[in-house]
């Protein structure tokens, strides 16, 4: 039993002819890199901005910002890496399939559902803040009960908040959900708009509020402690874990591997530059956003929105604000929806979950079972729990994927010296560590309480597997399994 637990996938040909109509390729470098940014910006820049700021580190969240994104940089590195190796759609699964075994590679990818699932709960719970601001803009009200959580965390435990729904959550994953249902052309396309789009409101945002910083609200940059998470520099470390949710994005263009023109190529491209590019703009936003007012007043579900009414000059911002916030967010919750239904794609071609996960529509050409089943779970998150809970989840599990994948660009370094590596991590024996290091140091932030609620996660995983992923695993059947790692080349 221990053989097989340890066991690692070693032919990744592109199996597409094997089970029917394969995925339609129709990304290049650019698309890809829209995807990245798509994923990226979105909560992090316009809610979980205030939120770090004014709970954990002050005006020094961008320190914070910072931080995670070295932490993601060198992740992203790493994951360029294994694209150009293994350039499918399993993405940190896939890669821990090949470097650590099969029991991890499911404890992987049963992470990743947090990453993608969950993160895109938690991203239309927020979406709500700015549509119904924006109704507010034009004089309609939705009553609270339909537009908020029916459940709240606080001091560690849930608690109700006689809410019904959060009914524009659900209603935005829905609409979203049938878009990825119809395919990946339509669905990048309409992507790529909004990225253009919301890139440019944020610069308008940038520029215009630029004029207006107040440099006293900078000081002091770091504010004295006042708890154990609550400003100086452990407060910093608690808001570079709350923003990293801002960044796991970038790692979703990696299950688009299998859409992409020339994987090799575009995959390192889309994830590098798409992160580049959202660090200079998650810097930029969180000036402004503590330069504008106290950050003591930015714990809101729209700080941008606090942020600019605060100043009379500035109200001409706020529809561009909710417009960008709401188109930003959207592109978000798409990339999610696009992501999670290919995971688990791959992980039923393994054998890990049953066959009709891996089927995909004979006309639009996408896993559109996944996408159904992952949409409606999305939106029934969404309609009930709040934005906190699921984003500390998300950033979690996404850690710890990310830990696997540092760690599995060494081992197949040593395991498979000879693999032909089109991208390959510079001064790897310095990256890799710093990576699995940053991470880690990453998780120790969190509180008893996630850590209790990844455990349950982790504990549901196991009996899923061992009820049916050990016992109809295809690797467990493969009684001559090759020596080396297999790809197609596109």
């Amino acid at each position: 039993m221990l053989k097989q637990l340890l066991a690692r996938k070693t032919d990744f040909t592109n199996d597409d002819d094997l089970h029917g109509n394969g995925l339609r390729r129709t990304l290049g470098p650019w698309g890809v890199t829209a995807l990245g940014i798509g994923a990226v910006i979105g909560t992090g820049i316009f809610v979980v901005t205030g939120q770090a700021a004014a709970e954990h580190a002050g005006p020094a969240v961008l320190i914070s910002f910072l931080l995670a994104a070295i932490c993601s940089g060198f992740t992203a590195l790493c994951y360029a890496e294994f694209a150009t190796l293994i350039p499918i759609s399993g993405s940190s699964y896939s890669y821990a399939y090949a470097t650590l075994g099969e029991l991890l590679a499911w404890f992987i990818g049963w992470n990743m559902v947090l990453e993608y699932g969950i993160s895109a709960s938690a991203v239309a719970a927020s979406w709500t803040g700015y549509f119904t601001s924006l109704l507010d803009h034009f004089g309609m009200h939705l009553p609270s009960t339909l537009s908020s959580a029916p459940l709240a965390f606080t001091n560690g435990h849930l608690v109700t908040t006689g809410a019904l729904i959060n009914l524009p959550a659900v209603a935005i994953v829905l609409a979203l959900t049938w878009l990825c249902y119809v395919g990946i052309k339509e669905s990048a396309g309409i992507n790529l708009m909004m990225v253009a789009l919301k890139v440019g409101l944020i610069i308008i945002v940038v520029v215009a509020g630029y004029r207006y910083i107040d440099t006293a609200n900078w000081h002091p940059f770091i504010p004295a402690q006042q708890g154990p998470d609550k400003y100086g520099w452990s407060g910093i470390f608690r808001g570079a874990a709350m923003v990293f949710f801002a960044y796991i994005g970038f790692e979703a263009t990696s299950t688009a591997a299998q859409e992409c023109k020339n994987p090799q190529r575009d995959l390192p491209f889309g994830m590098l530059v798409s992160l580049a590019i959202c660090t200079i703009l998650y810097l930029a936003m969180a000036a402004v956003l503590t330069g504008l007012i106290p950050y003591s007043m930015l714990d809101t579900v729209e700080p941008v929105v606090t942020a600019v009414r605060a100043h009379p000059q500035l109200d001409w911002l706020r529809l561009v604000v909710e417009v960008g916030a709401l188109i930003g967010l959207s592109s978000v919750i798409l990339v999610m929806i696009i992501a999670q239904p290919r995971i688990f794609m791959i992980m039923s071609r393994d054998g890990l979950l049953p066959k009709v996960l891996g089927r995909i529509h004979p006309r639009h050409r996408t896993p559109h079972i996944n996408t159904v089943i992952t949409g409606l779970c999305i939106a029934v998150l969404a309609a009930i729990f709040p934005l906190d809970l699921l984003a500390n989840l998300t950033s979690m599990g996404t850690l710890i994927a990310f830990v696997a994948v540092c760690a599995g660009v060494l081992i197949l370094r040593y395991t498979s010296p000879e693999l032909p590596r089109t991208f390959r991590v510079p001064w790897a024996w310095v990256i890799c560590p710093a990576g699995v290091l940053s991470c880690l140091a990453l998780l120790l932030t969190f509180e008893w309480f996630n850590w209790a609620l990844m455990l349950g996660w982790t504990a549901v995983g196991l009996l899923i597997y061992f009820g049916y992923g050990y016992r109809h695993s295809h690797l467990r059947r493969q009684k001559n399994a090759p020596q080396a790692i297999v790809v197609e080349k596109p």
